[in-house]
């Protein structure tokens, strides 16, 4: 097979036809951290292309392919091409029934189960738009999602979609909210020999810190599943150099929030846990309630459960199902990879789940 030079780099070309095992760890080892997706989408481009039942359009490094065969209804297939940075778990390695290395669970596994089912179903009984993107580990306003809604929201027309995120295999509805702030503390600059005559702002961040400490996140039940809360300090700068009193300090925070809130009521919450101290919000995106009950999404619970089990569970991480609820199309989570793995150096995913994964769509698709 031809090898194509990508980015300065050489790259084997994906095979959906063969084994899906090899297509993901193929998938996996083109590095694709987030801006950094070029290579891979080319590479995912011109797999789609080898089949003539799709239509294959391309915006910045998301692309998309999608049948045009009359059904009365179109789903949508969604999962994101990229991943948060290496930790030395690259190249993948397969060891005792499982795929390790970076995106095996977020989310390659379920990008590699979209891939070979886009090409090796040509006759679904839906239409379907197979949509794989950039940038979805990153601030929202940089996801490739976002942006297609944005250029060319034609191309997301459906009446059910499907995220790829990691769900261990089963049905994962809605999705929490996030929002990040910083908690922006001021001081006075002084020599560290002479610390009376300064205010040290580092110091003044211990109070951010103790209230964060002593929050109770919520498990807040929306439509029958229950969402689990968590509000967490995932950043701290300040300070100039080692003989000054630092005259400023950042404490950055991330408020995940059930889907029964609103962004507004959201930041409003972190506000008031911060009282007495100026807080921005750099980031916030809204989550999604289940919208289990919409008759799509059952026939889809139906079908995929009946191969992996299970019941519906929420998703407590944000994801683009969120996207899909504000343009009031239901949407849900399914994927192979246990989430609690996601951005964990020992990523790794069941390779009897990726397949368990690709026979479920396929019945869905095809039944």
């Amino acid at each position: 097979m031809a090898q194509p030079r990508l980015g300065g780099v050489t790259h084997p070309l994906l095979d959906p036809h063969g084994d899906l095992v090899a297509l993901t760890r193929a998938i996996c080892d083109v590095p694709s951290v987030s801006g950094d997706e070029r290579a891979l989408a080319d590479l995912v481009e011109e797999a789609l292309r080898t089949a003539p039942h799709l239509e294959v359009l391309r915006d910045g490094d998301a692309v998309v392919a999608r049948t045009h065969l009359g059904r009365a209804s179109r789903v949508v297939v969604a999962g994101h091409l990229d991943t948060v940075p290496v930790a030395d778990n690259l190249p993948t390695r397969l060891q005792d029934g499982y795929l390790w290395g970076r995106g095996t669970v977020d989310m390659k596994g379920g990008v590699a189960v979209a891939l070979a089912l886009a090409v090796q179903v040509p006759e679904p009984t839906r239409d379907v738009t197979w949509v794989f993107y950039d940038h979805e580990e990153v601030a929202s306003e940089l996801n490739g999602l976002g942006r297609l809604v944005r250029h060319h929201p034609d191309w997301l027309e459906c009446d059910f979609a499907v995220l790829g995120e990691p769900s261990d295999g089963g049905l994962e509805g809605g999705c929490n909210g996030t929002l990040r702030a910083e908690v922006r503390l001021s001081g006075v600059a002084a020599h560290s020999a002479r610390a009376w005559v300064g205010v040290n702002a580092v110091h003044a961040a211990g109070e951010v810190l103790r209230r964060l400490e002593a929050y109770e996140p919520r498990s807040v039940e929306v439509e029958g599943l229950v969402y689990r809360e968590s509000f967490n300090a995932v950043l701290i700068s300040g300070g100039s150099a080692t003989n000054v009193i630092p005259a400023s300090c950042v404490v950055t925070v991330n408020y995940r929030f059930a889907p029964s809130l609103t962004p507004d009521q959201a930041e409003a919450h972190v506000r008031e846990v911060f009282a007495g101290y100026e807080v921005v919000v750099t980031d916030v995106a809204a989550g999604a309630r289940p919208g289990l009950d919409a008759p799509a999404a059952q026939e889809f619970a139906r079908a995929v459960l009946a191969v992996t089990g299970g019941a519906p569970a929420p998703k407590y991480g944000w994801t683009d199902v969120a996207r899909f609820a504000e343009l009031g199309i239901p949407a849900v989570n399914f994927g192979p990879g246990d989430p609690l793995l996601a951005h964990k150096d020992d990523e790794r995913c069941p390779v009897d789940q990726l397949q368990a994964s690709f026979d479920a769509l396929r019945l869905w698709l095809t039944s």
